[in-house]
C-alpha cells in the first residue's frame, strides 16, 4: 500500500517497519522540505499522490475529512490512530497492519477514514 506518515508519526520505527512489512511509506518527517506543513495540505498531498494518511492528529484530521467529504473531494483514505500514544511503535504498526488487511486493495481505502 502507498502510506503517507504525518510528521507525528515516527519515521525510524513506525515508517521502517511498514516499509519491512512491504509498504510504500512516504514520512513528512523524514524531509524538511514538509515541516510545519498545514494539516489541509497533507491530506491534499495524499490526495494527489494516492496514499493513505496515517495520523495521531486524529482530532484535527476527522473534521478536514468532513470537510471534504461534504464538497465532494476525494481522497486516498485515511487511518486515524486515536487511543494509542505515539511511543507505542509495535501497537501503532500492528494496528495499521491489521486495518489495511481488512482493505487489501489501495482502491478500497478511497474516500475512506478508519480508526485505531
Amino acid at each position: 500500500m502507498r502510506l503517507l506518515l504525518d510528521a507525528n508519526l515516527s519515521p525510524k520505527a513506525v515508517g521502517a517497519a511498514l516499509r519491512d512489512a512491504g509498504h510504500d511509506v512516504l514520512a513528512l518527517a523524514e524531509d524538511a522540505t514538509f515541516e510545519g506543513l498545514d494539516d489541509s495540505d497533507v491530506l491534499a498531498l495524499a490526495a494527489t499522490e494516492g496514499r493513505i494518511v496515517v495520523t495521531r492528529n486524529s482530532r484535527d484530521f476527522a473534521p478536514i475529512q468532513r470537510e471534504w467529504a461534504e464538497a465532494r473531494r476525494p481522497h486516498a483514505g485515511c487511518i486515524l490512530i486515536w487511543s494509542l500514544d505515539h511511543s507505542r511503535f509495535a501497537a501503532i504498526v500492528a494496528g495499521v497492519q491489521r486495518v489495511l488487511a481488512a482493505r487489501p486493495q489501495q482502491d478500497d481505502w478511497r474516500d475512506i477514514a478508519v480508526a485505531i
